[in-house]
C-alpha cells in the first residue's frame, strides 16, 4: 500500500512538473500582456495553474532584475533565437529537474534522481548553447551570399541602407532578422556602424565585424564600396573553405570525444535502472560519492582537453 501511494504521488509530481514546463513555454511567446492589447476586456479564461505560472515567472524576474548570471547571459536567448526570458528558462529547468528527480527516485533510488536532475539542468544549458552555436553558424554561412546581394544593389545605384533593406527582404533567417534589426535601429536614429558592430558581437561573427569595419572605413575615406565588399567577400569565402577542411579533419576526434564523455554517464544510468542494488554503492556510501566526484572531475578535464584538441586556431 505504501509503495502504491508513493508511486501515485510521484507520478502526480512528474505530471505537474511537465504541465508547468508546457505552460511556462507557451507563456514565454507572449511579449505583450493581454490587458495592454485589450485594456477594456477582463481576462477570466486563465486557469489557476496558468496564473500560478505567470506569478512564478514575475517573481523570478524581480529576483533577476539587474543581475548578471555567469552561466546564463542575458543575450544568450537572442543569440539562440529563442523567445524565452531568463525567468522562463530557470523555471523550466526547476520543474523539469524536479520531475526527472522524482522519476529517477521511483525507478531506482534517490542518487539516480539527483543525477538525472543535474543532467537535465546541464542538458538544458547545452541545448541553449547548441541553439546559439547553430544559429551563429547559419549566419556565417549566409554572409557571403548576403554580401553578394549588397554589392549587386550598390552597383544598381541603391544607397547602403536601401541595399541592406533589400538583403534583409531576400535573405532567410537568421540573416533577415539581424539585418532587419539593423535597418530599424538606423531608422530611429542609431548609427549604422554601431548597429552592425553590435550585430557582429551578438552573432560572434568575425567576418561580419570585418564587413562593418570596411563599411565604416569607406564612409570615412570614400571609395568604391561595392569593390571593397567584393574583396571582403572573397576573403570570407576562402576562410569558410579552410574552416570546412579543418572541421572535416577533426570530425573523428569530435566523435571520439562525444563517445568517451557520454559512455560512462549512460552506463551509470543503465546500471542504476537494471540493477539498483549494484549501483547503490555509489549513492549510499562515502567511497561511492568520492568515486563519483573523481569521475566528474576527470570527465570535465577530459572534455576541456578534447575540445582544445578538436578546435584548432587557424
Amino acid at each position: 500500500m505504501d509503495s502504491t501511494l508513493i508511486l501515485v504521488v510521484g507520478l502526480a509530481a512528474v505530471y505537474a512538473g511537465l504541465a508547468g514546463v508546457v505552460i511556462i513555454w507557451m507563456k514565454s511567446g507572449r511579449t505583450v500582456t493581454k490587458d495592454r492589447r485589450r485594456p477594456k476586456s477582463a481576462s477570466h479564461d486563465e486557469s489557476a495553474l496558468s496564473a500560478l505560472a505567470v506569478r512564478a515567472v514575475e517573481t523570478v524576474n524581480k529576483q533577476l532584475h539587474g543581475r548578471q548570471l555567469k552561466l546564463l547571459a542575458v543575450d544568450k536567448f537572442e543569440q539562440a533565437g529563442v523567445s524565452l526570458r531568463a525567468a522562463d528558462f530557470i523555471l523550466i529547468c526547476v520543474c523539469g529537474a524536479f520531475g526527472v528527480a522524482i522519476l529517477g527516485t521511483l525507478l531506482a533510488n534517490l542518487g539516480l534522481g539527483v543525477l538525472l536532475a543535474l543532467l537535465f539542468v546541464v542538458g538544458m544549458l547545452v541545448w541553449l548553447n547548441l541553439k546559439a552555436s547553430k544559429r551563429q553558424g547559419k549566419f556565417a554561412e549566409q554572409l557571403p551570399d548576403t554580401l553578394q546581394l549588397l554589392t549587386g544593389s550598390l552597383r544598381a545605384g541603391h544607397s547602403l541602407l536601401r541595399a541592406v533593406d533589400t538583403a534583409a527582404d531576400q535573405s532567410s533567417q537568421p540573416m533577415s532578422d539581424e539585418l532587419r534589426r539593423v535597418v530599424n535601429e538606423n531608422r530611429i536614429g542609431r548609427d549604422l556602424g554601431e548597429s552592425m558592430a553590435e550585430t557582429a558581437a551578438r552573432t560572434k561573427s568575425q567576418d561580419f565585424l570585418w564587413t562593418a569595419q570596411a563599411i565604416e572605413t569607406q564612409r570615412e575615406v570614400g571609395g568604391n564600396l561595392a569593390e571593397v565588399l567584393d574583396n571582403v567577400n572573397n576573403t570570407i569565402r576562402e576562410r569558410a573553405y579552410l574552416a570546412r577542411q579543418v572541421r572535416a579533419l577533426t570530425a573523428e576526434g569530435r566523435l571520439s570525444a562525444i563517445v568517451l564523455v557520454g559512455l560512462p554517464i549512460a552506463l551509470l544510468i543503465f546500471i542504476s535502472v537494471i540493477n539498483p542494488t549494484y549501483a547503490n554503492v555509489f549513492y549510499t556510501t562515502l567511497p561511492g560519492w568520492i568515486m563519483l566526484g573523481v569521475v566528474a572531475v576527470m570527465l570535465t578535464i577530459g572534455t576541456i582537453w578534447m575540445l582544445r584538441l578538436t578546435k584548432p586556431k587557424y
